[in-house]
């Protein structure tokens, strides 16, 4: 509901006003009335209205001098003028101050409650446009941040953006944390916004995996780590409701261009931070010290074995892990080391995996992972490594014989002009990016970028010939929101720019 204050010298007055609207009706309610100017305005610097319905001819303070008191602090607030004078002077200087109506004493009922109505719809309009106002600058905020931390979007126009929402990183450091918060409600939300939003210093969002990214932007490098770890005790005390809080924090670095390495290594302790879950907080700086200790038995090279794992060699794979376990830096290896060594490898197993959102489907390499876990030895660690990879390779196959591509190529046709990627998709259709952008090529006999490209590009050629639509306005409607890099395309596609091949149309 509004809230209404009432002013008016004539104690009969103020209680009829109350007595003749049904104002719960209107979607209102009084929440205040006063006598003179002077104590309405008083009592409106502490209890604010939507709404002021005042008299003109009062005593210690008129009620036009009242409205302009009132706009110096409330300049969006609406106003009915009372008045027992007919005379041209007051309706003048009251429309000079914006008011909605003034009405003659003794009050037309009819005219009062249209008056009311009239107000209410205004504000609801009004209400309206600054909900959708934050929404859209609350999803720009979010969509900048997160292609800024991926390193997707140039330092010009991520400094546009954030100026123009009142987001400016101007200072030297940058470091970023990511929260996993279990029960996060919405009260819960609203009050970790507000109190990081009380910080300049700090920004935040919640990407699309829930969890809350916390920005740190600050000037001093000696006080920044006692801020951050400041802020996560906030938010920690905040959980008042049952919420759970778990924190992965990158590393400070230099320069807000360099933000992106903070983000991946936030994302690399929240890894490790899944495999402890005795845990509720961790640092990268201690993944990385415990990572050089570990340096001399771990793989140089992981990659050889997701290829491996991809390409379902479970055989080459067998080979690839006889090498690395009979290599001699495995002689002598300590029980904790093993341990460690155990949990670097549940960590790259969970990350080939961790796109794939099917519980069912992750069940099928649990069993592998706990012998992981549990391995004693080098021949048991060995083993269960290849019950896990075969787990893998297994869920893989399954995927093959699903019609996915199909499916995407269908929904590529409806909404080409979306953001959409490889991770995208493969959580709309259940299935691991890698795998997906495989099959896509082999499927298309083009890589999924390229096939995009080359399909929007088509779309934009179709809208040149057939509207008379601006080229900028084009490219945003195919799903391209960097001009240069729409240019860039459209002339490896077609030849020449978008320019010039309207102008030949």
């Amino acid at each position: 509901m509004y809230k209404v204050f009432i002013v008016d010298d004539e104690p009969f007055i103020l209680s009829g006003l109350q007595d003749i609207l049904n104002w719960e009706q209107l979607d209102l309610t009084i929440v205040g009335q006063a006598e003179n100017g002077q104590e309405a305005l008083e009592q409106l610097r502490e209890n604010p209205a939507d709404i002021l319905i005042t008299d003109i001819s009062m005593p210690v303070m008129t009620g036009l001098e009242l409205i302009r008191a009132v706009r110096e602090f409330r300049p969006d607030m609406k106003v009915v003028v009372l008045s027992g004078f007919d005379e041209f002077m007051y309706v003048k200087e009251g429309l000079s101050l914006g008011i909605e109506n003034y009405l003659l004493k003794p009050i037309n009922l009819e005219e009062f409650q249209q008056t009311l109505e009239t107000i209410v719809e205004k504000l609801n309009v009004s209400r309206l446009d600054m909900q959708w106002w934050e929404y859209t600058n609350s999803v720009l905020k979010d969509n900048v941040l997160l292609r800024w931390l991926r390193g997707q979007i140039d330092p010009q126009e991520r400094s546009e953006r954030l100026n123009l929402i009142g987001l400016p990183l101007s200072s030297r450091y940058v470091q970023v944390a990511l929260l996993q918060v279990e029960s996060a409600t919405e009260d819960f939300r609203k009050r970790v916004a507000d109190r990081i939003g009380a910080e300049a210093s700090f920004f935040m969002f919640w990407d699309s995996d829930n969890d809350l990214v916390l920005i740190h932007n600050y000037e001093e490098a000696a006080a920044g780590a006692e801020e951050m770890a400041f802020m996560l005790e906030e938010i920690t005390r905040l959980c008042t409701g049952g919420e759970q809080l778990r924190a992965a924090v990158g590393s400070p670095v230099y320069g807000v261009d360099a933000a992106p390495a903070s983000y991946e290594q936030a994302k690399q302790a929240q890894e490790f931070l899944e495999i402890h879950p005795e845990r509720s907080s961790i640092y990268y700086e201690q993944l990385r010290d415990r990572k050089e200790d570990l340096g001399a038995v771990l793989p140089e090279d992981w990659s050889d074995y997701a290829k491996l794992i991809m390409s379902k060699n479970l055989a080459g794979l067998s080979e690839q892990l006889e090498l690395y376990f009979a290599a001699p830096s495995m002689e002598g290896l300590t029980p904790g080391l093993l341990e460690e060594i155990s949990l670097e490898w549940i960590l790259f197993f969970r990350v080939l995996i961790k796109d794939i959102r099917s519980e069912t489907e992750r069940e099928c390499i649990a069993e592998g992972l706990t012998a992981i876990r549990r391995a004693n030895s080098l021949p048991a660690l060995s083993a269960a490594l290849r019950q896990t990879s075969a787990g893998i390779i297994g869920l893989l196959d399954r995927e093959l014989k699903s019609p996915v591509v199909n499916q995407v190529l269908n929904y590529i046709e409806k909404s080409y002009s979306e953001d959409l990627s490889l991770k995208k998709l493969g959580f709309m259709f259940n299935i691991h990016p890698v795998y997906l952008g495989q099959l896509f090529h082999k499927t298309t006999g083009e890589s999924f970028a390229e096939y995009m490209n080359r399909y929007r590009i088509d779309k934009a050629k179709e809208q040149l010939r057939s509207t008379n639509l601006k080229v900028h306005e084009i490219a945003r409607n195919v799903g391209y929101w960097e001009m240069g890099y729409f240019y860039k395309q459209f002339k490896k596609y077609v030849g020449i720019s978008p320019t010039e091949f309207k102008g030949l149309l």
